[in-house]
């Protein structure tokens, strides 16, 4: 259930990025800058799904970790809109607000998963060891 409203909520907030990159004034720089969110916005959403459809918990991991990765350049071009007077802060802050939101989830589920599997492995081997006895 988890994954699908973060699945959801990561395709709103790339609709998010895309509605305010088309009112945003026509400036080759605004342009410029407009495309790169606009890339690392959708690319965020698109690998989180893809992610939901990882293989394996390392798969899931590397996906996870391609997100964050995209999250945090969306952060970056949010800043620079800001800070260059682009768009209207007022405007800019409940979006940068969702961002860092949004990548605060994605770092604790990639803890969490790497915690589990550590945890499994741990058990594993221990299970493994009860079972063939002690090493000598």
């Amino acid at each position: 259930m988890a994954n699908k409203s973060l699945n959801q909520r990561t395709k709103q907030f790339a609709l998010r990025i895309i509605r305010m990159v088309d009112n945003f004034p026509v400036t080759r720089s605004s342009k410029i800058i407009g495309d790169q969110i606009l890339r690392s916005a959708t690319s965020l959403a698109a690998n989180y799904r893809a992610s939901c459809l990882a293989k394996s918990k390392r798969d899931f991991i590397n996906k996870l970790k391609t997100v964050e990765e995209e999250t945090d350049e969306t952060i970056f071009w949010l800043e620079l809109i800001e800070e260059s007077k682009i768009f209207a802060t007022a405007k800019i802050l409940p979006v940068k607000t969702e961002a860092h939101e949004i990548l605060k989830i994605i770092i604790a589920s990639i803890k969490t998963t790497r915690k589990n599997q550590i945890d499994y492995q741990s058990k594993t081997k221990t299970n493994k060891e009860q079972q063939i006895g002690p090493s000598n």
